[in-house]
């Protein structure tokens, strides 16, 4: 199976396709909930969801008063665009 370029709206990448490129950024499969992942960067962590329609990220304690900051990126949304918004940080 090859990697679709990165300009293709995620809704066109196969799952393992996006599984592999969660592992190469540096991400951490849940081993109970598949479709939950985790990262960590030297000044934040978060959770990735994989939902239905769209990748779901909350950012662990990233606002100003400690509390989750949550985004949502449609999977129409190219895996570039994605990756640049999701691991650029909160």
């Amino acid at each position: 199976m090859t990697t679709p370029p990165a300009e293709t709206p995620l809704y066109n990448h196969p799952l393992p396709e996006i599984e592999k490129w969660l592992s190469n950024l540096g991400c951490q499969q849940d081993r109970t909930e598949l479709h939950c992942w985790r990262v960590e960067r030297p000044l934040w962590q978060a959770e990735i969801i994989l939902d239905i329609d769209q990748l779901t990220v909350r950012y662990i304690k990233a606002g100003a008063d400690g509390s989750d900051i949550v985004r949502a990126f449609k999977y129409s949304l190219s895996r570039r665009d994605v990756e640049q918004a999701v691991f650029s940080g909160p």
